[in-house]
């Protein structure tokens, strides 16, 4: 892969790669690696053959294997995350956040930015994980559908509420009760991650944008329209314009949704799916607005100010990028008391400052407008209790609905 150099980058751009890789997609062709080839990842990235490689079926497990926890001893922990996803200083060689908690507790914290993407990242640790061994990693952070999967797979530990007082505590209300995961027994949110409607109100020149429908059926924008080529975020935005639950649908639904978005593609009105490559187009004015990521929108905003959003009626979706403990972990208590930490306000608002995701932390906004007024302000990232209620998750899909949807998606996107 090539290797970039963050210190010659915009804050759209970072932001634009970071989101890039959380869903798989390759730096250059800013594709889903869901849909890289023909038979997409679920054939050559391994889920969909995981039952024909002796792995367990999803679903057909659930919950983790302890292990011997060395934390009293080894104040340590190994903890694995994604490339600029953690608070760094002006050198660029320290991370506060982290190293506060080490002088606070004696724990010290290797961290390591070996996540680029999800099916990448499952592939590294796959083999020690289905063998029942020890992955190196006492604590690492994955999006919702992959982390569903290593639950039902009983390949990451149970945690003990005990150490994570905080975390109960204050986790927003909108993360608390993924069908995934219910209660939260065996992740907590490290960020949550909006798809809203983003515009260039240049472009747009008058005409108004409110939803999803909007894009579809406004003749004035034909050919100016951008959907997102991640089939959860574009379909789970198109289901809720059309009155259905994301958490609910059918598979009715599903087609119902497909046929609608086919038409809009038919038409000439969508003038493409994309990856994080809508950012310059919509920047620009070539796109008029599109079903766009919040992380990046927030950015945007920063850097040119015809770029806005809207939160249809309808609803918007939320996703997760979730910690998690796997199985053999050396440091499980260690790992809690990490993950317990950045569930306090100080610390969850540095965060916050730095990497403009939506915060899972209730009762940040003080603490965060001490450092950035206009980010503790931005619902983008500290969501209202009426953007909250709007919030929407996509449901957990069966090994043989991920491969189907998947499937028709591609199709529909030319993918």
């Amino acid at each position: 892969m090539e290797q970039y150099e963050p210190d010659r980058l915009s804050p759209a751009q970072l932001a634009a790669m970071r989101r890039s890789f959380r869903n798989g997609r390759a730096a250059l062709s800013r594709r889903s690696l869901l849909r890289a080839s023909a038979g997409g990842a679920l054939a050559v990235g391994g889920l969909g053959a995981l039952s024909g490689c002796g792995i367990p079926a999803a679903g057909k497990t659930q919950g983790g294997v302890s292990a011997e926890d060395h934390s009293a001893k080894e104040k340590t922990i190994n903890f694995s995350n994604w490339t600029e996803y953690m608070d760094v200083d002006d050198s660029g060689k320290h991370h506060p956040t982290l190293d506060a908690f080490t002088k606070r507790t004696g724990i010290s914290v290797k961290y390591t930015e070996d996540i680029n993407d999800n099916v990448e990242f499952f592939g590294k640790i796959k083999p020690q994980l289905a063998a029942g061994q020890d992955t190196g990693r006492d604590l690492i952070v994955v999006t919702d559908w992959l982390a569903a999967r290593l639950i039902r797979f009983g390949w990451v530990q149970k945690l003990n509420a005990s150490n994570l007082p905080h975390a109960y505590a204050n986790l927003s209300a909108q993360f608390r009760g993924p069908d995934w995961d219910p209660g939260r027994a065996y992740s907590y949110p490290w960020q949550g991650i909006s798809t809203v409607i983003a515009f260039n109100k240049e472009a747009l020149n008058g005409i108004e944008v409110k939803s999803v429908s909007d894009l579809l059926d406004n003749p004035k924008l034909k050919g100016r329209v951008g959907f997102l080529s991640e089939m959860r975020d574009s379909m789970g935005m198109t289901l809720l314009d059309m009155g259905k639950d994301p958490a609910k649908f059918t598979d009715d639904d599903f087609d119902a949704a497909t046929a609608r978005l086919q038409k809009a593609v038919d038409k000439g009105q969508i003038r493409r799916f994309t990856g994080n490559d809508y950012t310059s187009d919509l920047t620009k004015g070539d796109l008029a607005a599109c079903v766009a990521w919040a992380g990046d929108v927030v950015q945007l905003k920063a850097d040119s100010p015809d770029v806005d959003f809207i939160i249809p009626d309808s609803g918007y979706l939320t996703s997760t990028d979730n910690m998690l403990i796997p199985n053999k972990a050396r440091h499980k208590t260690n790992a809690e008391r990490l993950m317990d930490y950045y569930y306090e306000p100080g610390p969850a608002a540095q965060l916050a400052a730095y990497i403009n995701y939506v915060c899972p932390v209730d009762g940040v906004k003080d603490e965060l407008a001490k450092l950035d007024k206009s980010a503790a302000d931005n619902p983008l990232i500290i969501p209202d209790k009426a953007m909250a209620a709007k919030s929407h998750a996509f449901r957990s899909l069966t090994q043989k609905e991920e491969t189907a949807y998947e499937e028709k998606f591609a199709k529909l996107t030319g993918a």
